[in-house]
């Protein structure tokens, strides 16, 4: 156990984010490395496994001694250490997993192995200490979730992707437009130049249920590009990308806002990379106002992965004297488990 105002290390190597933070008391931000790979998986249109978890064993060295030096804080003051376990890129979490464990074992310190999407619900608590009851909706590259949190630590799932998350989908629809990597930010860029009203893309199980699904859209979104690029139609790239992303942010903000009003719960939080998405921003904050629901969206650089997510998830475990075992391994198909 550690105490309540205890040093956490957070590891974040899930992806293609090397990222290391120190994190006093579950809340106060000491430090926030993140080193992108973003150029080195651009030539690709998406994320290279084998690349990350090279580059994460490059960088995570150099990631360390940074995160501790903006801390100023040496390595014998850190109380705990908390790393990623899973889900993701087995390759990439294996680098950060194991140098927690190794930093843990010989600092003889307690260790916590987090799950990535608790790390993206408790961004929301170093944003501005949000306590439960919440829904979370956590969208990323590899997640699309919906949570009822009645408690921190305690998570029922009421939703999650038939198939590609949110951030897969902007990934594979900006690649096929030429658009670049990462697609996310590239499509909400070229949004702002087209009308989100300009095609009517189909909204998968808006009115059904709490799931997603983004697949058809997709292949929507494919077939009339080409059916454009046959008939020699100009082809608006623009209103293309904005009529693509506010078909997947109308069903975000309609099944965030129905998830709360069926728990009857006043409170969300969104998180993950998609979350710094501004339409989703705007409009799921103009439906919460209109419902009388609170939104907490973290800043920008706490919805990319980071280190300080993982550390404040790590806290919250430590502080309660729950600790992971160092011979636990990673687990790339990881669940959100309530204890």
């Amino acid at each position: 156990m550690i105490e309540p105002d205890g040093l956490v290390l957070g590891i974040e190597t899930s992806c293609d984010e090397t990222a290391v933070a120190v994190v006093r008391g579950g809340r106060e931000i000491l430090s926030n490395v993140i080193a992108s790979q973003d150029e080195l998986h651009a030539p690709y249109g998406g994320v290279v496994p084998e690349i990350a978890a090279r580059a994460h064993l490059e960088r995570l060295p150099l990631v360390i001694d940074r995160a501790l030096s903006d801390a100023r804080v040496a390595l014998r003051d850190i109380d705990g250490v908390a790393a990623t376990r899973g889900p993701g890129l087995i390759g990439a979490l294996l680098v950060g997993y194991a140098a927690g464990k190794a930093m843990a074992a010989s600092l003889d310190k307690p260790f916590s192995g987090v799950h990535h999407i608790e790390g993206h619900i408790f961004a929301s608590v170093l944003h501005d200490d949000t306590k439960p009851p919440f829904i979370a909706l956590v969208v990323s590259g590899g997640h699309t979730s919906l949570f009822a949190c009645h408690e921190l630590g305690s998570y029922e799932v009421l939703g999650e992707t038939l198939d590609d998350a949110a951030g897969e989908a902007f990934d594979k629809i900006a690649r096929f437009l030429d658009l670049g990597y990462p697609g996310g930010p590239a499509i909400d860029r070229l949004s702002t130049r087209g009308n989100p009203e300009a095609i009517d893309f189909p909204r998968a199980m808006r009115n059904k249920g709490l799931d997603f699904s983004f697949s058809g859209l997709k292949t929507a979104v494919v077939r009339y590009v080409r059916g454009l690029e046959a008939s020699g139609d100009n082809l608006k790239r623009a209103d293309v990308a904005a009529s693509f992303q506010e078909a997947i942010v109308d069903v975000q903000v309609e099944k965030a806002l129905r998830a709360a009003k069926e728990r009857d719960l006043h409170t969300i939080v969104i998180g993950g990379g998609v979350a710094a998405n501004a339409r989703l921003r705007e409009k799921l904050g103009r439906a919460a106002e209109e419902g009388g629901v609170r939104l907490v969206v973290p800043d920008r650089k706490l919805c990319v992965d980071n280190g300080a997510m993982i550390a404040a998830a790590g806290h919250f475990r430590l502080s309660q004297g729950i600790s992971t075992p160092l011979e636990a391994s990673a687990d790339p198909a990881l669940q959100l488990s309530s204890d």
